[in-house]
């Protein structure tokens, strides 16, 4: 699911992620249609870096 969001409306899956910074310069950056690419290019890599955390922190906190 969040991948689609991602690749629809980019900047409100940043906000998902917890980083609202993000999401803001990536919704000054989608306001333009040459923008939106490397918008959703940025949100599906911030995306996996969350998910990738998320399982480091899991593996982290079993020991």
């Amino acid at each position: 699911m969040r991948l689609l969001l991602a690749l629809l409306i980019p900047w409100l899956q940043f906000f998902t992620i917890g980083r609202p910074f993000a999401g803001i310069i990536c919704l000054l950056l989608q306001i333009t249609l040459i923008g939106w690419i490397p918008a959703a290019i940025w949100s599906v890599y911030a995306l996996s870096q969350y998910n990738t955390d998320k399982k480091i922190a899991e593996i982290v906190s079993d020991r």
